[in-house]
């Protein structure tokens, strides 16, 4: 019977299987009040109550942890090349580039293995970081190029141009390429219909840029009726060789 309690009585005392983790909780104090000075070889003076009054000084769990250096091994949209180093905050190095094996940590034998070769610097895919992503922005426009109803007009690049401009894009005439049909008006058959032009960024990359006909006058009392959110309605194509619908995401942005 004896054997039997101190036998239950060791097991109660195990502890159970948990998870230890090490947790950095540093913080560096400093005291309030100073204790006062001993001669030396003397007895230290006993310490009073309000010397073990603290403040704060740093507390490391809420310190902004430096950038992290990595080596790209390849391109990544927004950040940079193959080969290049790049200081990125380490919650976006971690998830973003080192996961998923796109980036490596800077290191001499990673610089080494990881630098552009002869053969990459004659390639370039892509002009800058920041291209692919502009590219992107454009392609997901669809651009209200407004004309006016009363006077005739021809659909050249600086109108392509100003329209950009009023959505906060500033774009070269010479990156704009317009179709090779003539666009003229006014022309309320055309009214809401969708037509392409290509921008070109940096002479390198392409983007399809979605544009809308929309006539306008100086009269108020002229005007066509307002239609809310007509980048919500499914476009008809200008030209009938056009698909609305190719190459271009479903969600557009109000310009």
């Amino acid at each position: 019977m004896l054997k039997t309690w101190s036998c239950s009585a060791i097991n109660l005392l195990k502890s159970t299987a948990t998870l230890q983790q090490q947790v950095r909780t540093t913080f560096v104090l400093k005291r309030k009040y100073d204790p006062l000075l001993h001669k030396t070889n003397e007895k230290p003076r006993k310490l009073r109550a309000k010397h073990f009054i603290y403040e704060l000084v740093e507390d490391t769990n809420i310190k902004r942890r430096p950038n992290i250096e990595v080596v790209l091994k390849t391109y990544v949209e927004g950040v940079g090349d193959k080969g290049d180093v790049v200081s990125v905050r380490p919650n976006f190095a971690y998830n973003k580039l080192l996961l998923p094996g796109l980036a490596v940590y800077k290191t001499d034998e990673n610089l080494t293995l990881y630098a552009k070769t002869e053969e990459d610097a004659k390639v370039v895919s892509h002009s800058s970081a920041f291209a692919q992503r502009t590219v992107n922005v454009i392609e997901r426009f669809s651009l209200s190029v407004v004309m006016n109803k009363d006077h005739p007009w021809v659909i050249e690049p600086w109108h392509i141009k100003a329209s950009l401009r009023k959505a906060g894009i500033h774009c070269p005439e010479e990156c704009i390429t317009m179709p090779e049909e003539r666009i003229e008006g006014p022309d309320f058959n055309k009214e809401g219909k969708e037509f392409y032009c290509t921008i070109t960024v940096n002479n390198l990359e392409k983007a399809r840029l979605r544009c809308r006909i929309h006539h306008w006058s100086t009269d108020p009392s002229d005007r066509l009726p307002y239609t809310p959110e007509y980048w919500k309605m499914p476009p008809e194509p200008l030209f009938g060789n056009e698909s609305s619908g190719e190459n271009v995401e479903t969600k557009v942005e109000e310009k």
